[in-house]
């Protein structure tokens, strides 16, 4: 696994690119790249070694499936359960930066993404679109779902 590639595979939630370069993904999605980009984990322990999670909210996210928090200082992340598909591919990186595989704004088409990846990692299942996961932002003591 060559990690500043950009791979496009069938996530938990929709067809999307991952990759461990941000900046790659952003230009591939022509988005600011100042603009925070989700990150996928394969547990709740490495999701621990990356943010700090509010002690209230600890159990939420451990238990949470499908489900992307946006923590206090800005970064977003969701853990992918290990009863998905997507996990395995997910483990052998640990981290991986996530976003859907089209344009901002617009819907999948796949010979975009087919063009605009390195590697594609596709299942008998192929690629599908099914509903997008919850955000939740959390703070201190209180959270608020945006999606």
């Amino acid at each position: 696994m060559i990690k500043n590639r950009v791979y496009l595979a069938q996530t938990d939630t929709t067809v999307g690119f991952l990759s461990n370069n941000d900046k790659k993904l952003s230009s591939i999605k022509k988005r600011s790249s100042s603009q925070k980009m989700l990150q996928v984990v394969d547990s709740y322990n490495t999701l621990k070694q990356q943010v700090r999670i509010p002690k209230k909210h600890r159990k939420l996210v451990r238990h949470a499936s499908k489900t992307t928090f946006i923590y206090q200082d800005g970064n977003s992340y969701r853990v992918v359960n290990k009863k998905n598909t997507h996990h395995k591919f997910i483990k052998k990186f640990g981290v991986m930066y996530s976003t859907s595989a089209n344009l901002t704004q617009n819907s999948f088409d796949k010979q975009f993404a087919a063009s605009n990846s390195d590697v594609i990692v596709e299942d008998s299942k192929g690629f599908y679109e099914t509903t997008p996961s919850k955000i939740i932002k959390l703070y201190k003591t209180k959270l608020l779902t945006i999606r």
